[in-house]
């Protein structure tokens, strides 16, 4: 079930100057947040991207909607354009086309291993130093090192804080730097291998790009959380299949657009 979770946005709106140290897309965005069998987002885990891709994803870029994702360790979010709000709803309560990728962006795979996490928002006051230093001074850019190289390893950290809970995404590096009795994962303690789409800044009007992952994951039955940032947007798959999904990728490059 996908619900508007913004009903009272015109409240909770802020504006947002823009300033030479901070770039704000000129759109407003409303969250609907994914919910599986109806279910509350705090009972249970994400539903995955792979698990809306048909059902959500792909009918929206179809209907040229430009969406943007987030999963975190307890559900997933689709942002949707204000203005295409009453799009989204009428494309969402009809039966669906699957979209046909047209547009086909490049991806680099690093080699880090990264864990996707949480923890109790009560602890967060015995981590504040590390969380700091993780985001600010240690996870930072090598010095010297040009923006281009060493992109076998990215350094990639995501904290997010939504209606009271946590979501941790971060490399096996980062993960040794906090206390391991504070963080928590499921049971498998399963890791995780990065996709960033894109070989440059994607921007905020091409629609498509996450069905261009989505759907070829859903095909394959592999499951994913899926992070759009500002520049780039990125898909963690399991790590063990990292070598299928490669192998997945590089043939769906190399087949013709419909």
């Amino acid at each position: 079930m996908i619900k508007d979770i913004l009903k009272r946005r015109e409240k909770l709106r802020v504006e947002l100057q823009p300033s030479e140290h901070l770039l704000v897309e000129g759109s407003v965005w409303l969250p609907l947040n994914v919910v599986s069998n109806g279910n509350s987002s705090s009972s249970s885990q994400a539903v995955g991207v792979t698990k809306i891709a048909k059902s959500v994803i792909a009918p929206l870029a179809q209907q040229h909607v430009s969406v943007f994702m987030l999963s975190t360790y307890q559900t997933d979010f689709i942002l949707v354009r204000e203005k295409d709000l009453a799009a989204v709803i009428n494309t969402l309560e009809e039966e669906f086309n699957i979209y046909r990728e047209l547009t086909v962006h490049p991806v680099l795979i690093p080699q880090n291993q990264f864990c996707v996490m949480s923890l109790d928002p009560d602890t967060l006051p015995a981590i504040a130093t590390t969380l700091i230093d993780v985001l600010f001074y240690s996870n930072g850019p090598k010095e010297g090192a040009l923006p281009s190289q060493d992109l076998d390893f990215i350094k990639f950290f995501s904290f997010s804080l939504i209606d009271g809970y946590v979501s941790l995404v971060m490399d096996t590096e980062a993960q040794r730097q906090f206390p391991a009795d504070l963080l928590f994962t499921s049971s498998s303690r399963e890791l995780w291998r990065m996709v960033r789409i894109g070989g440059q800044p994607l921007g905020f009007d091409e629609c498509g790009i996450v069905a261009q992952i989505s759907q070829p994951l859903a095909d394959n039955d592999i499951s994913a959380y899926y992070i759009s940032t500002f520049s780039f947007d990125h898909a963690l798959v399991p790590e063990e299949d990292i070598v299928s999904v490669t192998e997945m990728l590089q043939q769906h490059r190399k087949e013709p657009a419909c």
